[in-house]
């Protein structure tokens, strides 16, 4: 059937067609819809849904799943790749026993993103691991299809790499519609030698692994993910691969260029005899790709032995910030062709200069300005990543550092260790805590630090779409669990001085913060107070 998608539910709607029985992820825009929209209908398709409290337990979760036997698929942002590495690196050495993907979604030009302009491709040259670049929706269909086809045939997880563009791209898709199905129950069968990765069975992974890269790339050779378009009998070629594809093409056709266009699906491994084959009578060679030069670099090495006279253009002609556009392509080929083009005349709109601000009734505007106004002169603040990142901005502009998740409470304390006598507070939402914030409380227990943190519970992952997490009570699903309380973990973890409160109460906030400043133990203040839209939509 044929229908209007998203790039993200062309994904779902691939994942289901190859069979997928375990879904796990961590919300991050732009692959936030994967997860919000499978488990919308994930028990009539028969498939576990999960948000997991990081993207590392949401893939070892689904490591487990597949070595139970059952189909996987994992969704995150780009720097949830980061946060699974650890787990990720030796899950390519030992294998898959049912098949796996994992989406990973970039955001060039950081829309979405506050840490970096990360370009997530390069994981396949630390790990070896397959990676796949949909350019549209239809291809986010394909090509997550196709992944499980690499990963059942080969016993190897693959990446299917997205964009922002092409993530939330609406495009018609062709796709088949599947039947509802029981849920199945997987079985994990005792295998050690395949899942134990210790010494020097590690180093026999290590050769398997490479030997089947060798296999993947005669896979690569005869894919039709890979193809050729325009005239190939052009002496001046493209290279381009994902969301930059459609920009070359709508380029070359805005230019009147007679060019041959390589578009390549995959990413690693790269079809190096197509490749060859392409550029062996090529005078000219454009490498059409965001961020950094992966491709563009491998493009060098080859031409060297096949054709090196052949000149080859790519960051020299474009940049290697931000998303690229189909002007930019064009300015690129003018330079390379000598033809003239004429820049689009686009009327820009004298409009005045809007940063992010707090909704409107949001419980952060009763504790940012309070901080603000209370805490003594010179008080250094931290920040972390979600709504609280608003903080940086006016009217607050309050933090003089913000980093990755979690990482506020980690720098406080590393602030109070080389000076004592200046004052730190550090602020965390709910979802972060449970994300990454308990590791740092704890090494500042152990490490007898003493900043105040202040976790922002609005009792929702805000920011990304409005998420359920480990301190509401409800599963992704909707099914009730077991609702953990902040206050309990920091106890737990050796916090003496905590206070609950609802930030609305302002004589009390004010009371409990000149107060914990002066403790000489890590302090924890929990201003507890619905989101504003959470608390519109359950009324309604």
């Amino acid at each position: 059937m044929k229908k209007i998608l998203l790039g993200n539910d062309a994904i779902i709607n691939g994942a289901l067609s190859a069979g997928v029985d375990f879904v796990s992820g961590y919300p991050g825009c732009p692959s936030a819809e994967i997860g919000d929209d499978f488990a919308k209908i994930a028990k009539e398709k028969g498939v576990y849904v999960e948000w997991s409290s990081n993207e590392k337990t949401a893939l070892e979760a689904a490591i487990g799943a597949s070595f139970s036997g059952l189909k996987s698929l994992v969704n995150m942002k780009s720097f949830g790749i980061n946060v699974c590495a650890d787990a990720l690196l030796p899950l390519v050495y030992t294998g898959t026993k049912a098949p796996m993907v994992i989406v990973v979604a970039d955001d060039p030009s950081c829309w979405s993103s506050a840490q970096s302009e990360q370009n997530s491709r390069a994981y396949a040259f630390l790990s070896h691991i397959p990676i796949l670049e949909p350019a549209d929706p239809q291809e986010c269909y394909d090509f997550t299809k196709l992944g499980f086809e690499i990963s059942e045939k080969f016993k190897i997880p693959v990446i299917l790499r997205t964009v922002t563009r092409a993530a939330h791209q609406r495009a018609i898709v062709d796709f088949e519609e599947v039947e509802n199905k029981e849920k199945k129950i997987g079985e994990f069968v005792k295998n050690p030698h395949q899942f134990l990765t210790m010494p020097p069975r590690v180093l026999e992974m290590k050769k398997e692994l490479l030997e089947k890269i060798k296999k993947i790339s005669v896979f690569t050779e005869e894919s039709s993910a890979n193809k050729i378009l325009g005239k190939n009998n052009s002496k001046i070629g493209i290279i381009t691969s994902g969301i930059s594809h459609l920009y070359a093409m709508e380029a070359i056709e805005k230019m009147k260029i007679d060019a041959a266009v390589l578009k390549l699906g995959f990413f690693y491994p790269l079809p190096e005899k197509i490749i060859a084959n392409f550029i062996k009578k090529k005078n000219k060679l454009l490498i059409v790709e965001e961020l950094d030069p992966y491709i563009e670099k491998e493009i060098l090495r080859i031409a060297k032995d096949i054709n090196p006279k052949i000149k080859v253009f790519g960051k020299d002609v474009l940049s290697e910030i931000g998303e690229l556009g189909v002007e930019d392509v064009c300015v690129a080929l003018a330079k390379i062709t000598g033809k003239k083009f004429q820049k689009f005349n686009v009327k820009k709109m004298d409009l005045p200069k809007r940063t992010a601000r707090l909704c409107e009734g949001c419980p952060y505007w009763h504790i940012l300005p309070v901080v603000k106004r209370f805490a003594p002169e010179g008080t250094i603040f931290g920040g972390d990543i979600g709504c609280n990142m608003i903080g940086a901005l006016p009217p607050h502009s309050m933090y003089d550092y913000m980093f990755c998740m979690g990482s506020s409470i980690g720098i406080s304390h590393g602030v109070k260790k080389s000076n004592s006598n200046q004052k730190v507070i550090s602020f965390m939402g709910d979802g972060t805590f449970f994300h990454s914030g308990i590791e740092g409380l704890i090494n500042a227990v152990y490490n007898k630090s003493n900043p105040l943190m202040i976790v922002l519970d609005n009792r929702i992952t805000a920011m990304t779409g409005h998420q359920t997490n480990a301190g509401m009570g409800k599963t992704i699903m909707q099914e009730d669990t077991k609702e953990l309380q902040i206050a309990d973990i920091a106890k737990a973890c050796g916090v003496e001085h905590i206070k609950v409160l609802d930030p609305i109460n302002i004589q009390e906030f004010e009371n409990t913060i000149k107060d914990f400043l002066e403790k000489d133990k890590i302090s924890l203040i929990v201003c507890k107070r619905v989101c504003a839209l959470l608390e519109k939509r359950l009324k309604k």
